[in-house]
């Protein structure tokens, strides 16, 4: 088995253009330590053959035909061991029964050999050679092939089961175009997506995926973005909206100017944090891995004290029966199900959350999320749309309203806050563009530059207070979010913007006070009244408005100091650091800046402040899952180990403790991957 970075097998899996040719995640790739491991280098105690490619796998016999004629042979031999006694003389015993164990012990064996000189050597490839051919060596020939028979077995339900969770992972990876129709000089031509530069234009027809991040040139068009953000209702852009890679043409011809190259697109920062995801172990998983490393030389110890002690104490020693009872110590203790069904019920949970919309950045964030007890959320852009609309526009005196709008349009026009999307948007300005210089962005306050020789502010009445601009103070008193603009030091008026609530976001709030999140909590630069009154609106208990990004972190460190463990919701700029301060941060990936995702631990792709709870639904069940199988493992090998070492269970029961355990915690870990949230 050719063990490479699990996160580089994912690139890996990403290029293949067929997902059923994709090599399965093996045992050793499912370990911190092979996550660690540089890509190409051999690892000890397996094979160091190349990976195979697609289409050699293709063509290759399948892993089960060996497993399957070993089956077949150890029947027929247990037959004719039972039914004619006399049909093997010892040398067709010894060979019938070789040959058995060879198909499918001949790799384990290689892979334990090949161990002992990196000093690798107490693992599951030495435990399960040790005692298969230690049973060989009592002349227990069928219980010594049946232990390495069901542990191969084994391994292939487990590669089974670990594609089933890879699953909705790889539909991820394998969304990306891997050609793009680009049209240059009156031409049609057909491109790598890494040679399109920003600014070229591309081509999409119906059916085909979207290549790179682009505005849409075409009047209208309908694209899926289910592969993206789980929702299987298409949306229709308009002239001028953003596509984005990964996105599926419904229906019409449609060209789309590029507006970020290959390795920038959002598809290309997720597929980046799915693979660093697989890397990025939980507490549980490093746990066991630990664990594993001093509990096997451990049991390896116990059982040669276990062969040999008793030869001081009881009387009637008898080697061979000692030795036997050490072997099956050995195959019960291998830790199969641990090593192997809690880094699966993990990576369960990643593609679970994948499926749904929600992008945990590491399995350790799956354990952050579940200890969580407070959550704080920005508003704009988080529980409302960010989708501002200008209502009213109203002059100061001697104030022509349509130049300082203009004015204030071109200004904003160098910002991505969605109240200046909005501003720029109601004026449209149909003449020439108005030369902007010297722009200065004050967080919390609003933009501050000189336009058509002119200095002008556009922001909150902070921004003009500031400055010291006088303005009228019954402006202080609206509720509407307001631009107030200031042309060459004199008030000129203000706009009126205002925001919609999204459509689930009182059901989020609902569902995590259903999930025992007792203090949730809003912050936002926005108006106070405004805040109150969102805040009533979705029951929020606490919020605070007219906030700086500053007393946005100074309110999480407060949090953090009183003892909560909490998450932060956002999705602008300013929301990065706190987004970093929090246990957990939360980034909205469709409306949210790409700074303030790439900080976040946990990506939501849809925008739905109700996926929220979706995250922590999956945390919790990842982490009962795991847990239900860390208690299973160990009872039933307790119990396994203690009648063993009495002499009371054999290799048949020795099989179960080991292969039926680890067989039934990792049908319990895919059951993640069917579970509904």
């Amino acid at each position: 088995m050719d063990t490479p970075n699990a996160a580089d097998e994912l690139l890996n899996t990403a290029k293949q253009a067929d997902p059923a040719n994709a090599g399965a995640l093996t045992r050793a790739q499912l370990t911190p330590e092979a996550a660690a491991e540089p890509q190409g280098q051999d690892v000890p105690g397996h094979d160091h053959a190349p990976a195979a490619t697609p289409a050699a796998e293709e063509a290759g016999p399948s892993p089960y035909v060996l497993p399957a004629v070993s089956l077949a042979l150890l029947l027929a031999g247990l037959t004719l061991d039972h039914y004619q006694p006399g049909f093997f003389t010892p040398t067709v015993r010894l060979l019938w029964y070789g040959v058995t164990f060879l198909l499918v012990g001949y790799k384990v064996v290689r892979s334990a050999i090949q161990s002992i000189p990196s000093g690798n050597i107490f693992n599951e490839f030495l435990l399960m050679s040790l005692a298969t051919i230690g049973a060989f060596a009592l002349g227990q020939y069928p219980e010594g092939v049946a232990v390495m028979l069901f542990y191969t077995v084994g391994e292939l339900f487990q590669d089974a089961a670990v594609n089933r969770a890879k699953r909705s992972i790889r539909a991820l990876l394998e969304i990306q175009a891997t050609e793009v129709a680009v049209l240059r000089n009156g031409q049609r031509l057909v491109l790598d997506p890494k040679q399109v530069v920003i600014g070229d234009v591309i081509e999409v027809r119906p059916g085909e995926k979207v290549a790179l991040d682009g505005t849409l040139q075409t009047e209208r068009a309908a694209f899926n973005t289910a592969a993206l953000t789980g929702e299987s209702v298409p949306q229709t852009k308009q002239k001028g909206e953003t596509v984005l890679a990964g996105m599926i043409n419904q229906d019409t011809l449609s060209q789309i100017e590029v507006t970020a190259a290959f390795k920038d697109t959002k598809l290309s920062k997720i597929l980046a944090m799915v693979q660093g995801a697989v890397a990025r172990k939980a507490k549980t998983q490093q746990f066991i891995t630990r664990f594993a490393k001093v509990y096997t030389p451990i049991v390896v110890g116990l059982a040669v004290l276990l062969t040999l002690l008793p030869y001081f104490i009881v009387d009637d020693y008898v080697f061979r029966d000692w030795l036997y009872r050490a072997l099956v110590f050995l195959v019960i203790s291998c830790p199969c199900a641990l090593v192997v069904s809690i880094p699966l019920g993990y990576f369960g949970g990643i593609g679970a959350a994948s499926k749904a919309g929600v992008l945990f950045k590491g399995s350790n964030f799956l354990d952050v999320m579940r200890e969580i007890d407070t959550v704080v959320m920005d508003k704009t852009g988080t529980l409302t749309k960010g989708v501002f609309a200008v209502q009213q526009v109203v002059a100061g005196p001697g104030q022509d309203p349509a130049r300082f709008t203009a004015l204030a349009a071109a200004l904003e026009a160098k910002s991505t806050h969605p109240i200046a999307k909005a501003v720029v948007q109601h004026v449209q300005p149909t003449g020439p563009a108005l030369p902007v210089e010297n722009v200065e962005e004050i967080a919390g306050h609003g933009l501050r530059g000189h336009v058509d020789g002119q200095e002008v502010l556009a922001g909150n009445t902070k921004l003009l207070a500031k400055f010291h601009v006088a303005y009228p103070p019954e402006i202080d008193q609206l509720i509407d979010s307001i631009v107030v603009v200031a042309v060459a030091g004199q008030y000129a008026g203000y706009l009126t913007v205002a925001d919609e609530i999204k459509e689930d976001a009182a059901q989020a709030v609902q569902e995590l006070k259903a999930q025992g999140i007792k203090t949730i909590v809003m912050l936002s630069g926005d108006k106070e009244a405004i805040v109150q009154r969102v805040a009533k609106e979705l029951g929020i208990s606490e919020a605070h408005g007219g906030l700086l990004p500053e007393d946005k972190a100074a309110h999480v460190e407060r949090l953090k100091a009183a003892g909560h463990r909490l998450a932060f919701v956002g999705d602008g700029v300013n929301d990065a650091p706190v987004v970093a301060l929090a246990d957990v941060g939360i980034a909205m990936g469709g409306l949210g800046s790409d700074a303030t995702i790439e900080t976040a631990d946990v990506v939501i792709q849809t925008d739905h402040p109700s996926k929220i709870a979706t995250a922590r639904r999956i945390a919790v069940a990842t982490h009962r899952v795991v847990w239900q199988n860390i208690g299973f493992a160990f009872a039933v090998k307790a119990v396994v180990l203690a009648l063993g070492a009495g002499g009371l269970a054999t290799m048949w029961e020795a099989v179960f403790a080991d292969v039926g355990v680890a067989l039934l915690a990792i049908l319990n870990a895919v059951r993640i991957q069917r579970m509904r949230f």
